[in-house]
């Protein structure tokens, strides 16, 4: 197992220096979800929630997020994703909402925290739009499935798990 990077020899928490990296294609997709009530659910398919389209705002919120991941998770750095999407579908059994971000970049650093910052703040803004009508609403699941680019290559979950 490598070590972690975001510490000196000290110990003492830092920036990776990424200076030296070549820049490649980078990918990565996450997934998640939150369940929910199934009366829940149903208002948030009808689009007739008062706060308005809930799966379109949340959509929204997902991309705004993975493109401030650095303002919000400190050692990140700030990158210019070149594409990022936010897919969400509802679900019956049980009742939730999945979400499935991709972020990509052509750079020196993955993109792996945007794509799980994406999904879980598109599952956050899901939660603040109908906390109202179900404050039991829960949130799982929520993992890498793959990255690629860099030296390190392809990673997927299922051949991880193997």
């Amino acid at each position: 197992m490598s070590k972690l990077t975001h510490f000196n020899q000290d110990g003492e928490a830092h920036m990776v220096d990424v200076g030296a990296k070549a820049g490649t294609r980078r990918r990565a997709v996450a997934e998640g979800r939150i369940l929910m009530h199934p009366e829940t659910l149903a208002l948030v398919r009808s689009g007739t929630h008062r706060k308005g389209d809930v799966l379109g705002i949340a959509r929204v919120a997902g991309i705004m997020a993975a493109k401030r991941t650095s303002d919000l998770i400190p050692l990140c750095h700030p990158l210019a994703l070149t594409h990022v999407s936010v897919e969400l579908e509802t679900e019956d059994n049980p009742p939730a909402v999945h979400c499935r971000a991709a972020a990509e970049t052509t750079g020196p650093t993955g993109v792996e925290m945007e794509a799980l910052t994406a999904v879980q703040v598109t599952l956050l803004t899901v939660y603040d739009m109908c906390k109202a009508v179900d404050r039991g609403m829960r949130m799982e699941g929520i993992q890498l499935l793959e990255k690629s680019g860099g030296k390190t290559g392809t990673w997927r979950r299922e051949a991880a798990e193997s």
